[in-house]
């Protein structure tokens, strides 16, 4: 049953449509004095479609566009909530076409991890995992073994152990 724009949600609709889980509306609620539901006997919250507008905007800043809590903070703090709603509509051609590099690093930004290309996951599901955890293993017990070497201070032979780093050959039936 979808509701009109103008209709009051509760949280777990809001939950449901923003695809954000309940516990996090609550603590955004904490964090942005801006977002204000109206709340009923028995604490229930409804969310006008303003507070649906800014949640969007927040959704967006928070984790399309990479910034933290304290940069949305910010941007309430010295452009309002318009700006903040604003970044909601923006984000719907955003979502669309994705940007081909992270968006550059600002005061109150993350930067944004690159996504594995789809050529790199298909090579990755056809190597045999146990094989690479064991080899992954290895490779880390080794820089691990250097490192502790060097903390102490003594000499370093990098050709030792370095047989079982070799990648593991494919049997011949």
């Amino acid at each position: 049953m979808n509701k009109s724009a103008e209709a009051f949600r509760t949280i777990g609709e809001v939950a449901d449509e923003l695809q954000i889980p309940k516990h996090v509306l609550r603590f955004w609620e904490g964090r942005f004095p801006q977002i204000r539901p109206m709340k009923r006997g028995g604490g229930r919250r409804y969310y006008r479609p303003e507070d649906m507008e800014l949640l969007r905007g927040i959704r967006t800043l928070l984790h399309a566009e990479g910034y933290t809590i304290r940069g949305v903070q910010k941007i309430l703090r010295e452009h309002g909530v318009d700006q903040v709603k604003a970044a909601a509509h923006r984000s719907a051609p955003a979502q669309a076409a994705p940007a081909a590099t992270p968006a550059a690093r600002k005061r109150g930004r993350k930067p944004l991890a690159k996504a594995p290309v789809a050529a790199e996951l298909e090579v990755a599901t056809l190597k045999e995992p146990a094989a690479l955890a064991k080899t992954g293993l290895k490779t880390a017990i080794r820089e691990l073994e250097i490192a502790a070497a060097i903390l102490r201070g003594q000499p370093i032979n990098p050709a030792v152990g370095t047989d079982d780093l070799k990648k593991p050959r494919a049997s011949r039936t």
